[in-house]
């Protein structure tokens, strides 16, 4: 029996939510152990000021049980969300994972996949556009990373707030995904599949690509409890527990 390739996204690992993080570890010890493969398309942790912080608790656990997954022999993906830009190398020595771009393409059971964490389909929302444009920027991740830990914590504190803030006062159809910047995408990735986290509205959408039948997957948010993308040779379905 094929075993499945899971993808999760939009954890927001925070000591803060420690029922989400229990969520997380009853996962890896159990459907994860049954994977093809492991993969996390953003906003694993509701931050991530650098490396540097991977002693802090949380974070070593969770780098543990991500490695113990991977030392089975399950391999684990993790791409940056908007949340967790700054994971680089050091975590994922501690954790057995690799690191992988957005946009990326995999084979999943013979279709050619289209794999992003989702913020850059957003196109109408200017604002953050431009505010992910300069903290990707090697310039800005350098500076910011030059700040003592306390400070680049209370740093990403101050953002985070701000985020919410600003949330508010946006349409929910601003902080979504624009169909041209999905069509877009799909098209020039030659795919037909598209799987994505970021906005937090599970669902599969049919479309149509260059005349042919099309989907996207939105992955869930893990804000009520666990929640992935399991797909096999017989298609793909969401679960939840």
């Amino acid at each position: 029996m094929q075993r499945p390739t899971l993808f999760i996204a939009d954890l927001h690992l925070t000591p803060e939510r420690p029922q989400i993080n229990a969520a997380f570890f009853a996962f890896l010890a159990g459907p994860a152990t049954q994977a093809q493969a492991l993969y996390i398309l953003g906003d694993f942790f509701e931050a991530w000021v650098g490396d540097d912080d991977l002693a802090h608790p949380l974070h070593a656990q969770v780098a543990a049980a991500l490695k113990r997954l991977a030392q089975a022999g399950v391999p684990i993906h993790v791409m940056h969300g908007n949340r967790d830009f700054l994971l680089a190398e050091a975590f994922c020595q501690a954790s057995g994972a690799t690191l992988m771009a957005d946009p990326s393409i995999i084979e999943l059971n013979g279709e050619k996949t289209l794999l992003m964490h989702g913020d850059t389909l957003c196109t109408d929302d200017v604002a953050y556009q431009a505010f992910r444009s300069q903290t990707r920027e090697p310039n800005w991740q350098a500076a910011f990373l030059a700040k003592p830990l306390g400070e680049r914590l209370a740093l990403a504190g101050a953002l985070r707030t701000q985020s919410e803030q600003t949330k508010a006062d946006k349409t929910p159809e601003i902080m979504d995904v624009h169909p041209k910047a999905v069509n877009q995408a799909l098209h020039q990735a030659g795919c037909r599949r598209l799987i994505h986290g970021h906005t937090h509205r599970p669902a599969r959408h049919p479309l149509e690509i260059d005349g042919h039948s099309a989907e996207r997957w939105v992955l869930p948010a893990w804000y009520e409890g666990a929640g992935w993308l399991q797909c096999d040779a017989t298609g793909c379905q969401m679960k939840h527990s």
